[in-house]
């Protein structure tokens, strides 16, 4: 593949799948991602147990990252991986932040900002309330909840704590390090070794 692009992959599940409870499906789906045509996983951080959020919107989550390189632009990526939640038995029709047997959220990809900086700064700047009933209906690039979730700082963390944000400029240490009281209670790493190579 030339010319390719890094992107970050968030991975979370907290429905038990076909393949099994919602760690062992993340453990599956790695794998799949990886051998995807145009896809190749860089680097995976371990697995970790989370809190569901909101709190009380169900049961507790298993969560990871990748990094990964890809050829694909955007919204092909983002179809690649849409399919494969679908294949592991995803259903969308649910509703945002409801439970789910696999979710893999495109983060980001390069530095590149979707639509634009103003579209990408409205949405970070959504007041919470206003984020559970509206949700925006193109892709937004970097997911503009990233710098707000542990659940995808701190595995991030593990595998690319010098990536920068492309609007704000910062780090993903120096996001982890700004996250409020309490963003990470709860969360817990599971046993070593449980990302790509224990699949």
């Amino acid at each position: 593949m030339e010319n390719l692009s890094f992107g970050i992959v968030s991975l979370g599940a907290n429905l038990p799948s076909a393949r099994g409870d919602a760690a062992r499906t993340l453990r599956d789906a790695l794998p799949i991602l990886h051998a995807n045509p145009d896809i190749s996983i860089e680097a995976v951080s371990r697995i970790w147990h989370t809190p569901a959020f909101p709190p009380g919107s169900g049961p507790d989550y298993a969560n990871a990252v990748a990094a990964i390189r890809t050829g694909l632009e955007p919204r092909a990526l983002l179809d690649r991986l849409h399919g494969i939640e679908a294949d592991f038995g995803r259903d969308r029709s649910t509703g945002r932040w409801s439970a789910r047997v696999l979710d893999l959220d495109l983060i980001a990809l390069d530095d590149r900002i979707l639509p634009d900086a103003a579209t990408l700064r409205h949405w970070m700047d959504l007041p919470p309330d206003r984020q559970r009933v509206v949700a925006p209906d193109q892709l937004i690039l970097p997911h503009p909840r990233m710098a707000d979730r542990g659940f995808v700082l701190v595995p991030l963390a593990e595998i690319a704590p010098g990536w920068r944000h492309p609007l704000t400029g910062q780090s993903v240490s120096e996001m982890v390090a700004r996250l409020g009281p309490g963003a990470l209670s709860g969360m817990t790493p599971l046993a070593p070794g449980s990302g790509l190579a224990d699949a």
